[in-house]
C-alpha cells in the first residue's frame, strides 16, 4: 500500500486528453457509443419502405426495431461484466466484429426472418461493445480529464438518436433502406482499425471461483424476457395472461439472480457495487428519463410523417437543432460538474426537458414546424444534454476499475429498459385515446393528433419524475474510486479486506 500512497500524492500527471493519443481514444470510444445508440433509431424513418419491399404485416414490422432493443438490453450485464473478467479491448474486438456482421447481414436480408434474426445479433454486439467502450474510458482517463471525455461522451451518446433520424432519413430517400445497415461497416472498420492501433491489450482477471455461469444465466434470460415483454405489451394488452405471466417470470428470475449472488464468493454482479454513491439513483433517473425520451422521439416522428406529411429527409432535417442542444447542454454540464456537482445539472437538465415535451403536448393538427416544433424540441434537447452528461458522470464516479465494465453495463441496461417500458407504456395511452375518437367518427389527423399529445404529456410528466428522482441522490464530482489510481500497481488477486 506504500505504493499506492507514494502515486497518490505524487506531482500532477500531465493531461493524457491533452495528448494526440489521448484525444484519438476518446475520438474511437465515442464512435462506438454514436454505432449502438444510432443504431435503435435510423431504421425507424425507413420502415415504411422496409414493410413495402419484403411484406411485413403491421405487427410484425415492429421487431426490426425491438428485435435490437431486446438483445442490447438483455445482454448487457453479461457483456459488462465479461469485460471486467475477459478483457476490455477484446470484448470491444468481438462486439464490433459481430456488429458489423450483422449490419451487413441485414443490408442484404431478403426475407423477413433474416432481417429480424439480424436485428437481434446487431443487438448482442452491441450489448459487448458499449460497456466495454465506456468502461475503458472511466479507466483510462483521470481527473478533469475524465470529466470532459465523460461529457463528450454523453453528448455523442444523447445526439446520436437524433442523428440517427437524419441519416435514416436522407440513406433512404437517396439510396435505399437497406444503406441504413451498410452506413455501419466503414464506421465498424474504423472502430477495428482504431481498437488495435490506439488502445492497450488487456487481459481480463481469473477468479477465484471460476466464472458465475448460473448468475450469467439468470440475469441473461430474466433482462430478455423482461424487454421482450414490454415490447409485446402494447400489442397483448397489460392484462393478458403472457404479459402478466412474462413480468411475473422475469421477476422470479431476477429474485433468484440476487440469491444466488448472494451465495457466491465471486458472483457475476457483486451486490456491493449498488452501494457506491450516486451509482443505484443515477441508474434509476436513467430508466424514468429515457421512458419519456425515447418515445418523445418516436410520438413526434410519427407526428411529423402522418399528420404534417413529411418526408423522410424532412423527418430527420427537423432534427438538427435537437443535436445542437444536446451538445451545447452537455458542454454546459462538463464545465459546471466540479463546481456544482451532478445533482443540480440532472435536475435542472430533467426539468427542462420537460418543459420543452410538456411545449410539444400542445401540438395542433395544423401545426407547423418553425411556429409549434423548433422551439420545444431546442429546450428538450439542451435538457437532454445536460441531464445525460449528469447521470454518466454520477453512474461512475466511485466505482473501483475492477468493476467498470459492470457499472458500465448498469448504466446502459437503464437506457435500453427505459426505452422499452416508456415506449410499450405510452403507446398504449396514444393507441387507446386515438382510437376512442376514432370511434366517435373523429378525423383521422385529428384522432392521432390527440394521442399523440395524451401521450407526450405524461411523457413530460415522466421527466419531473426523473427530476425527483435525482433530487434525492447524493451529490458528486465525479471523482474515481479510491483505489482506481493504484489499481495498476496491484496483482489480480489483491483482496482489499
Amino acid at each position: 500500500m506504500s505504493d499506492a500512497m507514494t502515486v497518490s500524492t505524487g506531482p500532477p500527471q500531465e493531461s493524457f486528453l491533452a495528448t494526440g493519443r489521448g484525444k484519438a481514444t476518446l475520438a474511437l470510444l465515442c464512435a462506438v457509443t454514436f454505432l449502438d445508440v444510432m443504431d435503435g433509431a435510423i431504421a425507424n424513418v425507413a420502415l415504411p419502405t422496409i414493410r413495402t419491399h419484403l411484406g411485413f404485416s403491421v405487427q410484425n414490422l415492429q421487431w426490426v426495431v425491438s428485435g435490437y432493443l431486446v438483445t442490447y438490453g438483455g445482454f448487457l450485464m453479461l457483456g459488462g461484466r465479461a469485460a471486467d473478467l475477459l478483457g476490455r479491448r477484446r470484448l470491444l474486438v468481438a462486439g464490433t466484429a459481430l456488429f458489423a456482421a450483422s449490419s451487413l447481414a441485414c443490408g442484404l436480408a431478403d426475407s423477413q426472418g433474416l432481417l429480424v434474426g439480424g436485428r437481434l445479433a446487431q443487438g448482442f454486439g452491441a450489448a459487448m461493445m458499449s460497456p466495454a467502450a465506456l468502461s475503458i474510458l472511466t479507466t483510462t482517463f483521470q481527473g478533469s480529464d475524465r470529466h470532459k471525455a465523460l461529457g463528450v461522451w454523453a453528448g455523442i451518446s444523447g445526439l446520436a438518436s437524433a442523428a440517427g433520424l437524419l441519416i435514416g432519413g436522407v440513406l433512404t430517400q437517396e439510396l435505399g433502406w437497406r444503406w441504413v445497415f451498410f452506413v455501419n461497416l466503414p464506421m465498424c472498420a474504423l472502430v477495428l482499425f482504431g481498437a488495435f492501433r490506439v488502445l492497450k491489450a488487456d487481459h481480463g482477471r481469473s477468479t477465484p471461483g471460476g466464472f458465475d455461469a448460473v448468475g450469467a444465466l439468470l440475469v441473461t434470460a430474466g433482462m430478455l424476457l423482461l424487454i421482450f415483454t414490454l415490447v409485446k405489451a402494447p400489442d397483448e394488452g397489460w392484462g393478458a395472461g403472457r404479459t402478466v405471466g412474462g413480468l411475473a417470470g422475469s421477476a422470479v428470475l431476477m429474485a433468484a439472480f440476487l440469491v444466488n449472488e448472494q451465495r457466491r464468493a465471486d458472483p457475476l454482479v457483486p451486490l456491493s457495487i449498488f452501494r457506491i454513491k450516486g451509482l443505484a439513483a443515477a441508474d434509476a433517473t436513467q430508466v424514468i428519463a429515457w421512458a419519456g425520451f425515447y418515445s418523445m422521439f418516436f410520438f413526434v416522428t410519427l407526428y411529423m410523417q402522418n399528420v404534417l406529411g413529411y418526408s423522410q429527409l424532412e423527418c430527420g432535417l427537423c432534427y438538427v437543432p435537437v443535436s445542437v442542444g444536446i451538445g451545447f447542454g452537455s458542454t454546459v454540464a462538463t464545465k459546471m460538474f466540479v463546481r456544482t456537482g451532478t445533482r443540480p445539472i440532472i435536475v435542472s437538465g430533467a426539468l427542462l426537458a420537460a418543459g420543452g415535451i410538456l411545449w410539444l403536448s400542445r401540438i395542433p393538427v395544423d401545426g407547423t414546424y418553425l411556429g409549434n416544433l423548433l422551439g420545444p424540441l431546442v429546450v428538450m434537447g439542451t435538457g437532454l444534454g445536460l441531464l445525460y452528461a449528469g447521470v454518466q458522470t454520477a453512474a461512475n464516479a466511485g466505482v473501483p476499475e475492477d468493476q467498470a465494465g459492470l457499472a458500465a453495463a448498469l448504466i446502459t441496461t437503464s437506457f435500453q429498459l427505459g426505452s422499452a417500458l416508456g415506449l410499450a407504456v405510452f403507446s398504449g395511452i396514444a393507441t387507446s385515446r386515438t382510437d376512442h375518437l376514432l370511434a366517435a367518427h373523429t378525423p383521422p389527423p385529428e384522432a392521432l393528433t390527440a394521442g399523440f399529445q395524451r401521450a407526450l404529456l405524461v411523457s413530460a410528466l415522466c421527466l419531473v419524475a426523473a427530476a425527483a428522482v435525482a433530487m434525492r441522490a447524493s451529490n458528486t464530482r465525479g471523482e474515481p474510486a479510491a483505489t482506481t489510481e493504484s489499481a495498476q500497481n496491484l496483482e489480480p488477486s489483491y483482496d482489499p479486506a
